[in-house]
């Protein structure tokens, strides 16, 4: 039986968040919380992350007890949040944070992130001289963190469950309206999310950035790709769809070509990346089809949203509560651990191997040896997974092209005359993985 200690006395742990909010993240904070005070420790809640202890804000701290998290695995958000805080910014950055954390007596801490809040937390416990060990706990709803055994990144599985009924609703009102969608769906560099959402609903097409070979698209590609998909919708004689498209695309848009588009200013964040939530991809995709469309007299509405922010902050559904749960325990078991290997002197990555064995990989099994940056598990286009996805998908096909009597159909329901619809459509019919997949 668990007996907790009412007067933990071995030391203090600290927990902090980093980045965008996920599903399970208080289910981690309960779950590391409560093994630390099982063993004796005292328990810190860093509030806003590194962003405080940049600062120099000790102050704000919360005194996690048992009865503060015992009941909250079930809840969204984070009771202590989070920030996108980057004490690698600058020198003196990193010198407050070490600072906060000595003048809060830290030298166990747990971070719950992604990709960035590992690469902080690594940095900083390199600047403690060897007193501070980091545990590590992988989030993103993204799934791009390149996990052992092709393992999801918690969050991932309770926001596609929602975008995906989120999207199916949206399939219906396109049926019912006579409209179409354009749904961009969160995932900065990898199109997981959409493609899951995309694939559970059974969107008329999912686009991802992983389809685009290259690091720059141009914008007009992948309006040819959603224009085609709406003419081929035309010519069987329905006015509906929904596209589902991952934001990823728009950090492959040229940012100079951004900035010239009314209403568009390219931002960045701490750690470098462009800020795609100030790009409106969806209204822009939708503002140049629409007028394609009008410029041959054809009326078609769309409407554009986003998700993401409806889905970081939902309550985790039972597989995120499982696996938070085993991954917050697993992060303070090892801090708690006194001999470690030297690879993990300064800290590692929990994960879920084989059979539900936990796992603490160090910081640069993650890294790319060339950038120095967290290495990005993208989508393989190749997989069947992927295939099954894209075969189910509505999109002009190469065979379209050639086929004699759908070229008729697709040109008198475009307004353009065949030979330029060939022309015009045949780079976005040829955008396919290639290849058979094996059986």
């Amino acid at each position: 039986m668990t007996i907790f200690k009412k007067n933990p006395t071995n030391g203090r742990i600290g927990i902090l968040v980093g980045g965008g909010p996920a599903p399970g993240l208080n289910s981690a904070i309960s779950s590391a919380t409560l093994q630390a005070i099982n063993a004796g420790y005292e328990v810190v809640g860093i509030q806003r992350g590194f962003a405080t202890l940049m600062g120099g804000a000790t102050e704000r701290v919360l005194n996690l007890r048992v009865a503060d998290v015992s009941r909250i695995h079930t809840d969204g958000g984070s009771i202590i949040g989070t920030s996108r805080g980057n004490p690698t910014t600058s020198e003196r950055a990193l010198n407050t944070t070490v600072a906060s954390l000595r003048k809060l007596g830290i030298k166990k801490l747990v971070t719950i992130g992604g990709d960035d809040t590992a690469f902080a937390a690594r940095s900083v416990a390199e600047a403690f001289d060897g007193e501070l060990r980091v545990a590590h706990v992988p989030k993103t709803i993204d799934n791009d963190l390149p996990l052992p055994g092709d393992k999801p990144t918690f969050g991932y599985e309770t926001a596609r469950q929602i975008g995906a009924r989120l999207v199916e609703n949206l399939m219906e009102d396109s049926l019912t309206s006579g409209r179409w969608f354009f749904v961009v769906s969160m995932g900065r560099t990898a199109g997981h999310l959409a493609l899951g959402i995309g694939k559970a609903a059974g969107a008329t097409l999912t686009l991802i950035p992983e389809e685009f070979e290259g690091e720059r698209v141009e914008l007009s590609r992948v309006c040819d790709i959603l224009e085609g998909a709406i003419i081929k919708r035309l010519a069987q004689g329905r006015d509906d769809g929904v596209a589902v498209i991952g934001e990823g695309i728009g950090e492959k848009l040229d940012p100079e070509g951004l900035n010239q588009i009314p209403g568009v200013q390219v931002e960045f964040d701490s750690f470098g990346h462009i800020r795609l939530a100030e790009i409106p991809l969806e209204t822009i995709l939708k503002r140049e089809v629409q007028r394609r469309f009008e410029e041959r007299n054809q009326k078609v509405t769309i409407t554009d949203l986003t998700l993401g922010y409806e889905l970081r902050c939902a309550p985790p559904v039972p597989f995120d509560i499982d696996y938070t749960r085993t991954l917050g325990y697993g992060a303070t078991r090892f801090l708690l651990q006194e001999d470690v290997e030297e690879s993990l002197r300064l800290g590692g990555v929990v994960c879920l191997g084989r059979a539900g064995h936990l796992r603490v990989l160090p910081f640069h099994a993650f890294r790319d040896p060339d950038t120095g940056r967290t290495k990005v598990r993208r989508v393989d286009i190749q997989s069947e997974g992927y295939r099954v996805a894209r075969d189910y998908m509505l999109r002009l096909e190469e065979s379209d092209l050639e086929d004699p009597e759908t070229l008729a159909a697709l040109a008198q329901a475009s307004g353009i005359p065949e030979a330029d619809f060939k022309a015009r459509f045949g780079k976005a019919a040829h955008l396919q993985p290639q290849g058979s997949p094996s059986v």
